[in-house]
């Protein structure tokens, strides 16, 4: 008898514990299937849901569009791509306060355009000089520094400027969707590389800080440089003459320059871009193209085929024909600045 009833003891506790790994197990399926969403800050729609299943798809072992992981480059530009843009180029607004801080030993300037126009606050005359009348304003206050001084002027110029319109800092102005894009791809192993008509040694001091992309992953336009071995002291110092322009047809030679690879994923914002776009596109390993598209009057600006800055209209176009991406900024982000957030 006494056999008997340890025996069913024994049962009991077998089953008792069978049922607490089963309760274990269950409890550990239902935890398994949450998945955290990549992207918080993108309404689901069209734009998350192909940036998902891409990503998913090159970088699936077995699948047969998987990429390795040494070809797995994304290119982004930077000016109303990764942050705003308006009402003029970020880094324009660094030229310009640097020129008024300039101009005292300067008085030629006071006879001379663009320089007349913008010390007498007449913007509309500086932009209708154009992109020669730009260039000559970022020489003219980017010449005759030592690369260090320069990188010094601006991040002493980044702590202090704010934006005409929200007051916030540039770098706060950056788009909190496109931070949740670049982290989820480097977490799928891909780089991620700036590629901006923008000037590459105004950005290199800043975009790790700002978007987790080092120095060396930045391309952009430059002017050049000459080697001072200053009395034992090795500089670079920056000199009055264009070295390269990383915009339209010249983004995908910087790409080649610098990466020295195709990219399978590149986004932009404006016709600067489509080329690089293009180029992304024939990439035989597969490809992701993705417009931002500045549709939100409220949040930020609403702009495109006839805008003065960051012009979307032949890419619009192209990316309608050949089914890229178009992110519609109104419709599909929740939220535009990190600031939104708080």
């Amino acid at each position: 008898m006494k056999k008997f009833f340890f025996l069913l003891l024994l049962i009991a506790g077998f089953w008792s514990c069978r049922q607490q790994e089963n309760t274990v197990s269950e409890g550990m399926s239902e935890t398994a299937v949450v998945v955290q969403d990549p992207l918080p800050s993108w309404n689901d729609g069209a734009s998350k849901s192909a940036i998902i299943a891409f990503v998913e798809k090159v970088t699936t072992e077995g699948n047969p569009s998987f990429v390795p992981v040494q070809d797995r480059i994304a290119t982004f530009d930077n000016d109303g791509t990764l942050w705003s843009e308006q009402p003029m180029y970020f880094q324009l607004a660094f030229a310009i306060d640097r020129v008024k801080g300039m101009a005292p030993d300067h008085p030629e300037w006071s006879n001379k355009q663009p320089f007349k126009a913008l010390l007498e606050g007449d913007m509309e005359t500086v932009l209708s000089e154009g992109e020669a009348g730009l260039i000559k304003l970022v020489m003219a206050s980017h010449s005759g520094m030592t690369e260090e001084e320069f990188k010094q002027s601006v991040m002493d110029w980044l702590k202090t400027a704010r934006h005409p319109k929200t007051n916030q800092a540039y770098t706060s102005m950056v788009y909190q969707p496109m931070l949740e894009l670049l982290e989820y791809l480097r977490a799928n192993d891909f780089k991620t590389f700036i590629v901006s008509g923008g000037g590459i040694d105004f950005m290199r001091p800043w975009t790790e800080m700002v978007y987790g992309i080092p120095p060396y992953q930045v391309i952009g336009s430059s002017i050049k440089s000459e080697f001072d071995y200053n009395e034992g002291n090795p500089v670079l110092r920056k000199l009055p003459e264009i070295n390269f322009i990383d915009d339209k047809e010249g983004k995908p030679v910087g790409i080649n320059q610098h990466i020295g690879k195709k990219p399978i994923f590149a986004a932009g914002n404006s016709d600067g871009d489509l080329q690089m776009l293009q180029y992304t596109s024939s990439n035989t390993k597969g490809a992701f193209m993705l417009y931002v598209h500045h549709t939100d009057a409220d949040r930020e600006w609403a702009y495109d085929r006839e805008s003065h800055i960051g012009k979307l209209d032949k890419g619009l176009d192209q990316a309608t024909a050949n089914g890229w991406t178009v992110v519609d900024m109104a419709e599909e982000w929740k939220v535009i600045y990190p600031y939104e957030m708080n």
